[in-house]
Order: structure tokens, then C-alpha cells, then sequence
């Protein structure tokens, strides 16, 4: 269940972006979910390889550097996923920050507040 609500929230937060960052583009709902799924595939995959070779420049600039590697996931993600499309680099660095601000604002206010043993 944890899984589908994750799911929705980053298409939610990736229909946002595309709506207010020039350069970044979704084409309907199901691209927005199948981008949603394939940015989560590459970047739990690519994008943990890139952090953790990273690392060292991720401490340097206090975690700043993430937001480059989301950015190179979201460009990656959109050369695989049709309908999706983020046409620059500096789409790709705004779209990063707005959907990392946007994405944590939403499982904030979604945040489950049941015991541990009632999650099952």
C-alpha cells in the first residue's frame, strides 16, 4: 500500500513540475506515471551508484550536490520514458529542486502516524 501512495506522489509532484517549469514536459497522466516509475527505477539504481561515488562532494557542499544528481536522473529518466521530456539543463536543475521540495511536502502532510505494529 506504502508503495502505490509513494507512487501517486511522485506523479502528483511530477504533473506539478511539468506544470510550472518551462522546459519540462509530461504528456497526460500515464506518462506521468510510467515517468514516475522509471525515475524511481534509475534513480534507486544509477542514482545510487552516483551517490555513492559522490559522496565525498556530497559532504562538501552540505547535500547541495543531490540536487545535480536528480538532475541527471530526471534527464536520463525522460531519454527512456515516452511522453516525458525535459529539454535543458536548467529544466533539469529546476525540476530537481521543485520536485525534491514538492515530493517531501507531500509524505509530510501524508505521513502515517499509526504504531509500527498496526502498519502491517
Amino acid at each position: 500500500m506504502r508503495l502505490l501512495v509513494r507512487w501517486l506522489i511522485n506523479t502528483v509532484s511530477l504533473l506539478i513540475v511539468a506544470h510550472f517549469v518551462p522546459g519540462f514536459e509530461l504528456h497526460g497522466f500515464v506518462a506521468a506515471l510510467i515517468a514516475a516509475v522509471i525515475f524511481g527505477v534509475v534513480n534507486s539504481t544509477l542514482g545510487l551508484i552516483l551517490k555513492i561515488l559522490t559522496f565525498p562532494l556530497t559532504i562538501l557542499t552540505f547535500g547541495l550536490f543531490l540536487i545535480v544528481i536528480n538532475a541527471i536522473m530526471l534527464k536520463f529518466a525522460s531519454l527512456f520514458t515516452p511522453g516525458f521530456v525535459v529539454h535543458d539543463w536548467t529544466a533539469a536543475f529546476i525540476g530537481a529542486f521543485l520536485l525534491t521540495l514538492i515530493t517531501t511536502f507531500l509524505h509530510w502532510l501524508i505521513k502515517d502516524d499509526r504504531p509500527k505494529q498496526l502498519r502491517a
